[in-house]
């Protein structure tokens, strides 16, 4: 009876090992393919990295993500894209989760303090960006003609794969100009034709991702 216990024990000791093995060997193909998919601007960092693997390029429709981010590559102009993401969170507490209702209602208070918090890119005109931006946002929620900055924004959508393809080696497309375009027309700031196409790329209505 001890002999088979001890045998019993080596054979599942045996098996745990192969499963554990199994396991790493799984994990370490996922972490693989990840990196052969992953864009060459992402690897420089491990911020990079994540935002990119977690967020950056899944399609969004939440009209206070969109704004965010809008508000956020606006941010980036003449920047580092890095700068901003390390600054993100100091930028949530600022403009209270870029929640499109409140940021439209700030005033001179408001903004006298964001331009005083070391924590965000403290430029006068890309502050008072996002406040008007967000007031801008309100009057397209109001129009009849789409309801949602979401239908807005994905209205600008390119549906052909095959420019799609190419997304990843371009810095702005005939939609991004034309989106930068409407926008203005709106009395969006910050909102150029490349700033606009790296929004696309950050929301998934362009696929900028290596496929």
């Amino acid at each position: 009876m001890a002999t088979r216990t001890r045998l019993l024990s080596a054979v599942s000791g045996q098996a745990k090992k192969k499963l554990k093995a199994g396991t790493v060997k799984a994990q370490n193909l996922g972490e693989q393919l990840a990196e052969k998919s992953r864009c060459k601007w992402c690897e420089s960092h491990q911020i990079y990295i994540d935002y990119h693997d977690n967020e950056w390029g899944i399609p969004t429709y939440n009209d206070n993500e969109l704004f965010e981010m809008l508000s956020l590559e606006g941010a980036q102009a003449g920047l580092s894209w890095i700068t901003i993401l390390r600054k993100r969170a100091e930028y949530r507490k600022v403009f209270q989760k870029f929640d499109v209702e409140t940021v439209a209602k700030y005033g001179q208070k408001e903004i006298g303090a964001a331009l005083e918090n070391p924590g965000i890119v403290r430029h006068k005109g890309k502050i008072h960006s996002v406040v008007n931006n967000a007031k801008a946002v309100l009057d397209i929620q109001a129009d009849p003609d789409y309801g949602s900055f979401s239908k807005f924004v994905w209205s600008f959508a390119v549906e052909d794969s095959e420019r799609n393809k190419n997304a990843h080696t371009q810095s702005v497309s005939p939609e991004s100009k034309q989106m930068s375009k409407e926008l203005k027309k709106r009395g969006f700031k910050f909102v150029g034709p490349t700033t606009c196409y790296s929004f696309m790329q950050a929301c998934g209505i362009v696929n900028g991702k290596i496929l």
